[in-house]
């Protein structure tokens, strides 16, 4: 700011030496008069015009940091508004400096590493809800743990101090005021504050010992809310979290992260016999939710163990002969590999016929790998298999997932758990994986998930 008032009064000068330069006058001749136009210092710019100077997406990025350092309040949209600025006014205040309204560079910086330092603190991450598509920003940290199912997921802490709900459901003519009168209805809830648009609607108070606080939507005749509720002892660490969450929550995202449809009545995936036993890993999202699970040509099965970070289940079928388990010892896969599945009847006509296609690999973390181009719906669950004929791991299908920012690429919907992943899984759950067959094709089958 010194420096641009600086060169104004530079500018200014020398236009005042240049109009005594450029005007001498002839003797006896009357003075011309110069006309000024004057200039307003940067110095005397409002904290309201200077924020409306910058671009759209800094002011996005300004309104979350100042909200995720616990001093601004309010929606994230990016518009320019007296609470943007008073919160500014108050960070500054909070750091020792003068309370201008106007983030210097390094203000500017301190207040992004400060934010930074916060959401890495909670894990905070964006992400694609399998069931609805809905998008919403979770700090992972805070609630490691998730549960799915037909109507939206869960994620708690390990002790339930902090939960957080998506849910979805079918409602005759929703408007946003009868979905908020409601969310007032269940037991010990007590509302202090309520928010109704045409669009959305928003509730916080106690229910309970816990606060509470809800957004949601609709549109058409599904509504999609977002509810967390945590203990009024954690209050300083997820109400500014919360702010984030609410601004995040996108219930009905369009484009690339609209993410999957709701899930289907009847899902189809692969599965990969690996024991002798009846031993069978699938897709965790597939045999998610599920009301019967059936093996095709072989009958019912259980889902004894989910893995939800790498997105396995581990079924068991009971009684069946004839079973070609396949061998799990480790491939050596690189840059490509042939994924052998069963394709989604839709995809082959009802046929069970089992195919196989390739896709390229890609690292994504230490165990998995993007593949390219994804395979059908229906392969999800299969086994890729390297150059060699080895098992080189398990394909799924599964919704975007982005560790960052909204404007961060989202990552490849179709990825290959390693085999050591897998072999780790099976050995948490006491599976003995004695397979020997080589022939992936002989050791793969149809799981079919039944739902609501």
């Amino acid at each position: 700011m010194r420096s641009m008032l600086a060169a104004t009064l530079m500018f200014a000068a020398a236009t005042g030496a240049h109009a005594q330069m450029t005007t001498s006058q002839v003797a006896g001749a009357k003075p011309k008069t110069v006309q000024t136009v004057p200039i307003q210092p940067p110095a005397m710019q409002t904290p309201s015009a200077t924020a409306d100077a910058m671009a759209r997406a800094e002011r996005l990025a300004l309104q979350s940091d100042l909200a995720w350092v616990g001093q601004y309040n309010g929606a994230i949209t990016g518009d320019v508004s007296e609470r943007m600025v008073s919160a500014i006014k108050e960070y500054q205040k909070v750091k020792g400096g003068k309370p201008t309204g106007v983030l210097n560079p390094q203000e500017r910086a301190a207040l992004a590493e400060m934010a930074r330092k916060k959401q890495e603190s909670v894990g905070w991450k964006i992400v694609t809800e399998p069931t609805s598509g809905a998008r919403l920003g979770i700090p992972s940290k805070l609630v490691p743990q998730q549960a799915t199912d037909a109507n939206g997921s869960k994620w708690t802490s390990p002790t339930g101090t902090v939960q957080v709900l998506l849910s979805r459901r079918k409602e005759v003519n929703p408007t946003s005021a009868k979905l908020a009168d409601l969310e007032k209805e269940p037991s010990g809830r007590k509302v202090d504050y309520t928010a109704v648009k045409p669009d959305f609607f928003v509730l916080s108070g106690l229910q309970g010992l816990k606060k509470f606080y809800v957004r949601g939507t609709f549109k058409g005749d599904e509504v999609r809310t977002m509810t967390i509720l945590y203990d009024q002892a954690t209050e300083n660490t997820v109400d500014p979290v919360v702010i984030a969450m609410s601004s995040a929550f996108n219930a009905f995202p369009s484009g690339s992260l609209a993410g999957p449809p709701p899930r289907k009545t009847v899902e189809y995936g692969t599965g990969i016999v690996v024991s002798d036993d009846g031993a069978i890993v699938a897709d965790r999202l597939v045999t998610d939710g599920c009301l019967a699970i059936t093996i095709a040509g072989y009958g019912s099965a259980d889902r004894l163990a989910e893995d939800k970070e790498h997105g396995l289940a581990l079924l068991h079928i009971y009684g069946a002969r004839g079973l070609r388990p396949l061998s799990v010892a480790s491939g050596a896969a690189k840059t490509n590999v042939d994924v052998i599945g069963i394709a989604d009847p839709q995809s082959q006509g009802g046929s069970a016929s089992v195919s196989s296609v390739k896709a390229a690999l890609a690292p994504v973390t230490a165990s998995d790998s993007a593949l390219s181009p994804p395979p059908s719906v229906g392969f999800s669950g299969s086994p890729a298999i390297d150059a060699d004929g080895k098992f080189a791991g398990i394909a799924l299908l599964k919704p975007a997932m982005v560790a960052g920012p909204a404007t961060s690429v989202p990552a490849s919907q179709a990825v290959m758990v390693s085999a050591e992943t897998v072999r780790g899984f099976l050995k948490a759950n006491g599976v003995t994986a004695n397979g020997t067959s080589m022939d992936a094709k002989a050791a793969v089958v149809r799981v079919i998930c039944v739902r609501k």
